[in-house]
């Protein structure tokens, strides 16, 4: 059943709105948690608390409604509410739940109090959406109800439109029997015809084939093949009678021919567009290494004439020390014009040597950015070749598949456990 809910304040409105006569018939099925005896008096209850605390959206308002064909007894609603508050984390919190019966369907709508007495709080909810849609699914599943085609799982996807990352993904995770259980029942469920039941297994990856004496198979994209009426739960007299051309289907060996060549051509598809995209950044990465090395080029020597004219300052800052005429002469005999010398040479060695150490220290600084660069490089290069020994190997696996035992690959819901 499609379980809507939101949070909310407007008592009176929600009281009003729930018991209006434009319903053929309303009933007030529960009352838990509260003094009133209505449902206007109850909601008022859960307002007059609130007023205690700074919540503004007080009350939590969730529609049931199940499939229109069915007739779904008072203990699968419910079961549902209950199994809601749960996962709403609503547990023991005054509830209201009001029967709505129009134009020949019935359907539920139950109202909790988020406020917590004992903190004075509102209960803090999250993820409400995902939580009632998991619940749906459940619940349509368990109950056999076609389910509704835009419940289905969207995460499990046909591995035929992988990328070639989604496709290394999928192999290390593996796929878990409880996930090919609600594949496959998910299919069921949304599924009025055999050609409407193909269809949805080919959004899950799966071809429907035929099996020994008449029955149906559901082929994978590894080339195993799973009993439909034992993954679904379902008779195979009700398989039967929904799938009644098993004679249009491939065998067994052709669906799994087919679905290797299928998975053959996303490989080489996703390996070439894989190669073209590290292609790409390899020669972005070439891009960038040429200015790298033309900017690291400048800095040389930008570094080298900011050395030439500061070392040639540093001369003439020394020779304007050298004393000339009489005072040089002076200079000569008292042998300061020795120290003087040695001072100037002494500079110069020390300039020389921190020329040097600034050279080196800018070379290493440059080395190291092309060195992180080359990583990358390789890094990417190694991926490059990784790829293409995994895919080659996949390849060659497919092609195998041709080869093998059909008895090997028609699995049993029991021989497969949640690893």
């Amino acid at each position: 059943m499609i379980l809507q809910g939101n949070q909310r304040g407007g008592a009176k409105n929600l009281a009003q709105h729930l018991v209006k006569e434009e319903n053929d018939h309303v009933e007030l099925h529960e009352l838990r948690g509260f003094v009133a005896n209505d449902l206007d008096g109850a909601l008022n209850e859960v307002y007059a608390v609130s007023r205690g605390t700074r919540a503004k959206q007080y009350l939590y308002s969730l529609s049931l409604n199940p499939p229109p064909s069915e007739k779904v007894s008072t203990t699968t609603f419910d079961d549902a509410i209950n199994r809601a508050e749960v996962a709403l984390g609503l547990q023991g919190q005054s509830r209201a739940v009001v029967f709505h019966e129009k134009n020949g369907r019935r359907h539920a709508h139950a109202v909790w109090s988020r406020i917590d007495r004992v903190s004075m709080k509102a209960i803090q909810m999250s993820f409400t959406k995902r939580k009632l849609m998991g619940l749906s699914r459940d619940l349509y599943i368990e109950n056999n109800w076609k389910m509704p085609k835009g419940m289905m799982n969207s995460q499990h996807r046909d591995p035929r439109n992988f990328t070639l990352a989604q496709w290394q993904q999928a192999k290390r995770q593996g796929k878990d029997p409880q996930v090919i259980k609600a594949d496959l029942q998910d299919c069921w469920n949304v599924s009025g015809t055999q050609s409407a039941y193909i269809g949805a297994l080919t959004k899950k990856g799966y071809i429907l084939a035929r099996g020994d004496r008449n029955g149906f198979l559901a082929v994978d994209f590894k080339g195993e093949a799973f009993s439909v009426p034992r993954w679904t739960g379902i008779k195979a007299k009700e398989v039967r009678a929904k799938l009644t051309t098993p004679e249009s289907l491939d065998g067994l060996e052709e669906a799994r021919n087919k679905i290797a060549q299928q998975m053959r051509a996303m490989l080489i598809n996703a390996n070439r567009q894989n190669k073209l995209e590290i292609d790409g950044k390899l020669a972005n990465f070439e891009l960038i290494k040429s200015k790298i090395q033309e900017t690291h080029r400048m800095e040389r020597e930008a570094l080298h004439e900011f050395q030439r004219l500061r070392f040639k300052k540093e001369v003439m800052k020394q020779q304007r020390r050298v004393r000339k005429g009489f005072a040089g002469l002076i200079d000569e005999i008292t042998g300061r014009r020795t120290l003087q010398k040695r001072a100037a040479e002494h500079a110069a060695l020390k300039s020389i040597e921190r020329d040097r150490n600034e050279r080196d220290a800018l070379a290493i600084d440059q080395l190291d950015e092309r060195r992180k660069l080359e990583t990358h490089v390789r890094q990417i290069s190694s991926t490059k070749r990784k790829d293409q020994k995994a895919t080659l190997e996949d390849l060659r696996q497919y092609r195998s598949i041709t080869n093998s035992n059909q008895e090997k690959f028609i699995h049993k819901p029991h021989e497969l456990r949640p690893g």
